[in-house]
């Protein structure tokens, strides 16, 4: 049993009326906040997320999982397994049974039906919240400003329109988009920057479509900011404080929406993050550098695939590395150079070699495993606006940005409060917990373990 799990156990039953209630009556409400430090959560920044806190539970050892990054923790939120068991892995990654030429973004709507056509529906290896309680008979309700919303609910055979996954604008079934640009008009999308209208839009679809009867027994709102806006900036930023207060004023207009619903007493409202944040120290062009010194590497290939080319997909804070046929001296060779740089923290490898973790112990190995992951070093460096946190990160992005998925504490140590019948009031909570604990612990509450 999780950890979280267990202190519902431990915990809840603390409200006069909520004992009474069942637990297929009981809804919970997830909200990510994508990209939200803990250090960030102040009663200036978001004053409706830091009273949610004073009311209910932080928790002050919460954890993402490697590779910190969204669709791998979202997976993990989504499953309640670690990446060894989902498949997910990281966001950017060599999967050539979907695309042999070239890595691919993990959660968009192609990788994902290509995944399952080869995979035999098996694209994820564990089953999700939403898929077991649609499989329970319980209602659910999937509203995500990204992507990363279709891996919690990706399958469109035997779907009812009382059960919406609406993702990046896209909806499943699709016999339920009408409503949504009839009533909010078109989704503006991500890429053209419009990152608090994006949310706004999504938290609306959830709060005045989705719910319009009454909640399902399972809602997820996943919100882009902070972390949009921390990419293009740098966390602690004017423009990333207001993103946070974006973030806080959608949460506002969810617990609202569930005050309408005379819903509080038996909903139990979760905030937390996929992730956390750092400051780009210096940009790593390990493509460049890589060739340099005659490895044959590429992101992409031109030809066909030859025995000894490295591919990479960069996602930030670490490296994936595959080696074509798995040619164990350019491995070698590989890890060696990595391990005499000056930007390389912790080598994980598929094969045993000295100095370097194995695979498993990040919990990263799976049937696809890569040949070496690499994750760049950190600090505790403070940035421009003061805030701590300092990676060296790949090509993607240049130094002052931030991004994400090291091994560093600011990246690792995620949000998570909570506040409801199952819940302690006015609590903080030291027990170390993580998002693979998520899954299992709302699916207790609601009843299904």
């Amino acid at each position: 049993m999780s950890i979280l799990a267990a202190l519902v156990v431990a915990c809840c039953r603390c409200w006069a009326s909520a004992p009474d209630a069942a637990p297929d009556s009981r809804h919970v409400v997830l909200v990510v906040w994508d990209g939200m430090r803990p250090d960030m959560m102040t009663e200036k920044n978001c004053p409706v997320l830091w009273r949610l806190a004073q009311q209910g539970v932080t928790f002050r050892s919460h954890h993402s999982v490697y590779l910190t990054a969204t669709d791998v923790n979202g997976t993990a939120v989504a499953t309640g397994v670690y990446p060894n068991r989902s498949g997910i892995i990281a966001n950017h990654d060599y999967y050539p049974g979907i695309d042999v030429a070239k890595p691919v973004d993990v959660e968009t709507l192609d990788a994902v039906r290509r995944g399952d056509k080869v995979s035999n529906g098996k694209y994820l290896g564990a089953l999700t919240i939403a898929e077991i309680l649609r499989a329970a008979g319980r209602k659910t309700a999937i509203a995500s400003a990204k992507g990363v919303g279709l891996l919690f609910d990706r399958k469109e055979a035997g779907r009812e329109t009382d059960s919406v996954n609406l993702f990046e604008g896209h909806v499943l079934p699709p016999a339920a988009a009408g409503a949504f640009a009839k009533t909010l008009g078109v989704f503006p999308e991500l890429k053209k920057r419009n990152f608090a209208q994006t949310d706004q839009w999504t938290c609306q679809a959830l709060t005045e479509i989705l719910w319009k009867d009454a909640l399902p027994s399972f809602s997820l709102l996943w919100l882009s900011e902070p972390d949009a806006t921390q990419h293009l900036t740098a966390p602690g930023s004017e423009a990333a404080l207001r993103a946070i207060k974006s973030s806080d004023d959608n949460l506002g207009r969810v617990l609202a929406a569930i005050d309408r619903q005379n819903a509080r007493d038996n909903t139990d409202v979760l905030v937390v993050s996929d992730h956390g944040f750092s400051t780009i120290g210096r940009s790593i062009d390990l493509r460049k550098i890589l060739k340099d010194v005659g490895f044959d590497v590429v992101t992409e290939f031109s030809s066909e695939p030859r025995a000894g080319q490295i591919v990479l997909a960069g996602n930030g804070g670490s490296v994936v590395f595959y080696v074509v046929d798995r040619e164990a001296a350019v491995t070698r060779r590989l890890v060696e150079f990595l391990q005499q740089s000056d930007f390389a923290g912790v080598i994980f490898t598929r094969d045993r070699l000295e100095g370097t973790f194995p695979l498993e112990a990040a919990k990263i190995d799976n049937e696809r495993m890569p040949d070496v992951v690499l994750a760049f070093r950190w600090s505790e460096d403070a940035n421009a606006y003061g805030v701590p946190g300092t990676i060296d990160a790949d090509w993607q992005r240049k130094a002052g940005e931030g991004t994400h998925a090291t091994l560093s504490k600011f990246d690792v140590h995620n949000l998570l409060v909570a506040l409801g019948p199952d819940f302690r009031r006015g609590q903080t909570d030291d027990l170390p917990s993580g998002n693979v604990d998520l899954a299992p612990t709302i699916l207790r509450i609601v009843g299904l373990t």
